[in-house]
């Protein structure tokens, strides 16, 4: 499995850095040199979902370059769903059939959260004149893409100024950046399959079926226990920091919350709010962004360890819901 994870590794990263090298060579005059370690900068950020830029605008003068845009999105999108599922690819492409419930569950997902946010923000966005507003239509379509369907999904990168956004683009962003990618892959949030697995128990409940099915499977109680418990402990951390930057920072709630959800979610995108917060502020930030990237894993690894089998049962007794 780690020789498998590092081939990975190694063949996604050196074709991104290959092409990302060969174009800042080719048609950004830089020399050989300093472009082929900017390409392998970038594509090493981009596949482990990092968002570090050697630039200091990050992407945005490559808003409109889709032989930048497109390889680091195609790195991210990768590093995203998963080595589980990328392992599964690589030996069931033909046969979708056979895929499993986790993989079908976490390329379901991303792509309706590519193309939501893509759709959502591109329509949002599109006359902004501080974001989208003075690109071509090509242009507004590729930043449409990169920076409404792929960054949020914990990534980091942007090509456009975040802090001109308007705030409903900023509150789809925060769902997307806590949901984050898939499970056992280089991206953050509470990952894909949680919040489908929660999706799902709500459809079955609507429907009134006594189990919750997806993709004619039927999903054991414990994995429906413990989605539900790292989704809402992921809240409960969300809101404890957005509260205590709220009151240190005085700043205004929607880019806050945005500061707040992309730390959880160790995804690294910012409004501009960062520096001028106030060191108990950005203590709260760093607290989140290594619970973040290490809670849930390890709550949801603890959860499945503590599983027991337990020879008895309680008289059950209803209680009221809602």
């Amino acid at each position: 499995m780690l020789a498998g994870v590092a081939r990975t590794t190694f063949v996604v990263e050196g074709l991104v850095a290959v092409a990302l090298a060969a174009r800042f060579w080719l048609s950004y005059e830089q020399a050989a040199g300093p472009a082929l370690y900017s390409g392998v900068f970038h594509s090493v950020s981009a596949f482990n979902n990092a968002g570090f830029s050697l630039y200091s605008d990050n992407l945005v003068r490559f808003a409109s370059d889709p032989l930048v845009c497109l390889p680091i999105a195609a790195a991210v999108v990768l590093g995203g769903l998963g080595f589980p599922v990328l392992f599964e690819l690589r030996r069931e492409l033909t046969t979708p059939k056979e895929w499993s419930l986790h993989t079908k569950t976490t390329l379901l997902t991303s792509a309706l959260l590519l193309v939501g946010g893509t759709v959502f923000i591109g329509a949002v966005e599109w006359s902004n004149p501080g974001t989208l507003g003075p690109l071509g239509v090509p242009g507004k379509l590729l930043a449409s893409f990169f920076q409404g369907g792929v960054q949020p999904r914990t990534a980091g990168f942007n090509s456009v100024d975040l802090g001109a956004m308007h705030p409903a683009s900023l509150l789809v962003s925060d769902v997307f950046m806590f949901i984050g990618g898939g499970s056992a892959g280089t991206a953050g949030g509470i990952k894909v399959t949680t919040f489908m697995v929660l999706f799902f128990a709500i459809v079955a409940e609507a429907r009134g079926d006594p189990h919750v099915d997806a993709f004619g499977r039927e999903m054991r109680s414990p994995v429906l226990r413990q989605a539900l418990t790292v989704a809402l402990l992921g809240v409960a951390l969300v809101v404890s920091g957005t509260l205590v930057l709220l009151l240190v920072s005085g700043l205004p709630l929607d880019r806050v919350l945005f500061e707040t959800v992309s730390a959880f979610a160790t995804v690294g995108l910012s409004t501009g709010i960062t520096a001028d917060l106030p060191s108990t502020g950005q203590y709260v930030l760093i607290t989140l962004m290594f619970l973040g990237r290490t809670g849930p894993v390890t709550l949801a690894t603890a959860l499945v360890l503590r599983e027991r089998r337990r020879l008895y049962r309680r008289p059950e007794e209803r209680m009221l819901v809602g």
